[in-house]
């Protein structure tokens, strides 16, 4: 499964440990990564600098659902079922 572009979810809802371009203590839950673009896109895909975390992280139908709105619903879940 392709990523469904200008959803973003992925690069907002999830807490991010690792360091990013811009954010290099990571990125708290339910906030926007400074490397998403107006459009919701990475700026980082495909380059190095981009965390091993989000090159891993996988689109699946799972995860995304129909439309963005389910992928926020999944990824909201996982994170209040992942809190410490």
């Amino acid at each position: 499964m392709e990523c469904r572009l200008g959803c973003g979810a992925c690069c907002i809802i999830p807490s991010i440990s690792s360091s990013i371009p811009g954010m290099p203590g990571g990125k708290p839950s339910m906030t926007r990564c400074i490397q998403l673009d107006e459009k919701n896109l990475c700026k980082l895909f495909g380059h190095p600098e981009r965390p091993k975390v989000c090159s891993d992280l996988k689109a699946s139908e799972e995860m995304c659902g129909k439309d963005h709105s389910d992928a926020f619903n999944y990824l909201e879940q996982l994170e209040v079922e992942t809190a410490p």
